[in-house]
């Protein structure tokens, strides 16, 4: 990480406030995995882990582009192509922006049958409005209890988590917009996407000091977190940031930042980094986050 990056973290000197109490918690699934990626996927290690947790590429995967926005979608989407270079011989595609299609026996099916789905890239929201409630929800949820997998990419990445970050229909500057609830497959969590790429690192701070028991958790573009019950490991090019309530950094930064490799305990809210011994991150203690004087 540069230096200045390094400082940025550290911008904020702010007045203090009370504690606020989180207890541990189950946070991830019980049961498979979840690969969560900032966007413009480029690392085949990201897709090569996806399908390998999917069962390799035999594994029934189905691709959910509805994020995208298109009316419809065929077997030339761009947003297979990651997954044919992989050598995936079963893909499906399922879209619809009608709601009782996707409370239909027909459509989901295929999610029925699969080890993974994939959601593409686009507005999360359109997710909500397609899914959210029906069938094909309920599916997903089935999927990781039988120890399938869950990905996505940008949009598809913020819907997994139980705060829906920048859900608003009219711009996706907004962080607190219209539509506030993801999926839930990362409990308690607000999830941002092309965190560095789009000089983003600042903005999940509005959600966590408006929502101090959620922990936030921004990705930056060709990055991956891999979770598995209530830990996850970064992979891919670049680096996460965790946005904790409780912890900051001894600079007085809100943030701090996981490079690949680098593990994360979800229910302790714990970061590890690997060396000749398993220890705790440094420099992060804890510590509640003071709260800002108002502007005038």
């Amino acid at each position: 990480m540069s230096a200045a990056l390094s400082a940025a973290c550290g911008l904020l000197s702010l007045a203090a406030v009370g504690t606020v109490e989180i207890a541990a918690q189950e946070v991830g699934p019980a049961n498979g995995a979840l690969v969560v990626v900032g966007g413009a996927m480029q690392s085949p290690e990201i897709v090569d882990r996806f399908v390998q947790l999917a069962g390799g590429p035999g594994a029934r995967i189905v691709v959910i582009p509805t994020a995208a926005g298109q009316e419809s979608y065929d077997l030339s989407f761009g947003g297979l192509r990651p997954f044919q270079l992989a050598g995936v011989r079963n893909l499906t595609l399922r879209h619809t922006n009608d709601r009782d299609e996707a409370d239909s026996e027909a459509f989901v099916a295929a999610i029925r049958e699969a080890s993974g789905v994939w959601f593409t890239g686009g507005r999360q929201w359109r997710l909500v409005d397609s899914y959210m409630g029906t069938r094909t929800e309920e599916e997903l949820w089935a999927l990781l209890e039988r120890g399938g997998v869950i990905g996505g990419s940008s949009a598809g990445a913020t819907i997994q988590g139980s705060y829906l970050a920048r859900g608003d229909t009219a711009t996706n500057t907004v962080m607190m917009g219209s539509h506030e609830e993801g999926f839930g497959f990362l409990r308690n969590t607000a999830v941002d996407q092309h965190l560095l790429q789009r000089n983003r690192q600042f903005d999940l701070i509005e959600i966590i000091e408006a929502r101090p028991e959620l922990l936030g958790i921004g990705i930056d573009e060709n990055t991956a977190i891999v979770v598995q019950g209530d830990r996850f490991e970064v992979i891919g090019e670049s680096y996460v940031a965790i946005y904790d309530n409780q912890s900051m950094l001894d600079s007085g930064g809100l943030f701090y930042f996981l490079a690949p490799g680098d593990q994360f305990d979800l229910a302790e809210r714990q970061a590890y980094r690997a060396t000749r011994q398993f220890a705790p991150l440094g420099r992060v203690e804890a510590s509640p986050w003071p709260r800002r004087r108002p502007e005038r």
